[in-house]
């Protein structure tokens, strides 16, 4: 997180920056028509003249409230304003994606509720619940539940609606935001560990964890855009990828085959069930695809805190323990990578890509455990952009017919 720094009203003044140019200077303060002796020793640094002559300390003091605006208003002005892409000095990207310029952090209005790191990036309450055991929610909790994951839906929906060729991530933050704000609730990503923005916007390579910046989305993109909010005490989680404009086929298979991978996995999910035993699931398909699946992430629980029990792999022969229980609670949300599994990360510590640049897509929901299923509390809803399941309308189908699984294994 950014710390701004203030300005100390008592900046002692340059006595040897009297103008040399002749002219009569006269003090600056308000009401005062002294000569000036001294001036303001950060107007010096920035070469600004107009309004940087005092008399004395104690008239530079009076003035500070309104004159530390000049300085800002002249580092404003003098601060490069960088409108493409960006880079950092010796690190070396694994595709062509780079970051761009991002937009201010957004405000929450102070009637909000807010989780307990909302203003200083830690998660109090999460590192004290650490615990391997799932808890079975109550019927209030649940009812809690179903009601801010059909508001995670509607955030999730409305940022759908904008995606298309030239529309920034930053766009899609806005939207998120507000659509949140809105409905009375939090979004949960700001300053979660002091991550910057509302929702997490992850293109191409991007694994998983991308910053929303300026950069306008392509055609041929995918974007996935992953919601999470906070309302009456609880958090929903949930992402879809979505494809931008007319996406190459081995890009549709990807999409289609994560989409799978994540129902694959649901289907199994009812008491009894071993959490471990979803990752053979979603292995097993994904190779079958030619694709692999992403080992450093996963699904997890999800009610009064964002992240706890139980944990939710996703590869195949993983030691997650815990069964499922009627009233648990958490998230399946399997990455599914073209190229190879392993991740790495930008230097902004947020950012996860795939290590060969391949595309990597994701899908999640929230689900709940009852006694005898899964209720999927983020599936979504008839008014959803392009129906029950997107990217299964006949149109799209059809641009798309998918290539035939290689009989090559995953890469390593």
């Amino acid at each position: 997180m950014r710390v701004v720094d203030t300005v100390e009203v008592l900046v002692e003044l340059h006595s040897s920056s009297i103008a040399m140019d002749g002219e009569a200077r006269v003090c600056a303060s308000e009401g005062c028509d002294k000569p000036a002796k001294m001036q303001c020793p950060t107007c010096l640094k920035l070469k600004l003249k107009e309004g940087s002559y005092f008399c004395a300390q104690d008239c530079f003091k009076n003035s500070w409230a309104t004159h530390k605006a000049v300085h800002k208003a002249a580092k404003a002005k003098a601060k490069p304003v960088v409108k493409g892409p960006m880079t950092w000095p010796g690190f070396k990207f694994s595709g062509p994606l780079r970051p761009w310029p991002q937009a201010p952090r957004r405000a929450v209005p102070p009637e909000i509720q807010r989780p307990d790191y909302a203003e200083n990036g830690e998660p109090t309450s999460e590192r004290k619940a650490r615990s391997e055991s799932a808890r079975c929610l109550s019927t209030e909790e649940i009812a809690k539940m179903r009601k801010v994951c059909i508001i995670g839906r509607e955030v999730l929906d409305a940022c759908a609606r904008v995606i298309a060729p030239g529309v920034t991530c930053t766009e899609i933050d806005r939207v998120c935001h507000e659509t949140t704000i809105a409905n009375n609730a939090y979004p949960s990503p700001l300053n979660y560990i002091g991550f910057p923005k509302s929702c997490c916007t992850s293109v191409n390579e991007v694994i998983c964890h991308g910053i929303p910046d300026d950069r306008p989305l392509e055609e041929g993109d995918i974007v996935n855009v992953d919601i999470s909010v906070y309302h009456n005490g609880y958090h929903s989680d949930l992402n879809e990828t979505f494809l931008v404009g007319k996406v190459s086929k081995a890009t549709y298979h990807l999409v289609k085959t994560t989409h799978e991978c994540l129902f694959k996995a649901i289907e199994q999910c009812k008491p009894g069930t071993r959490y471990r035993d979803l990752g053979n699931v979603i292995t097993k398909h994904a190779h079958s695809q030619g694709l692999s699946v992403v080992r450093t992430y996963c699904g997890h629980g999800v009610n009064n805190l964002f992240h706890t029990a139980p944990n939710v792999p996703h590869y195949e022969r993983n030691k997650a323990p815990g069964v499922m229980k009627p009233g648990h609670v958490f998230t399946i949300e399997p990455m599914i990578n073209a190229g190879s599994w392993k991740d790495m990360h930008w230097p902004d510590d947020w950012t996860a890509t795939t290590v060969d640049g391949e595309r990597s897509a994701q899908f999640e929901h929230t689900l709940l455990i009852t006694e005898t299923g899964c209720e999927i509390l983020t599936e979504r809803l008839p008014t959803s952009p392009g129906g029950p399941v997107w990217f299964q309308d006949p149109e799209v189908v059809a641009q798309h017919e998918a290539p035939p699984p290689s009989d090559a294994e995953p890469a390593n």
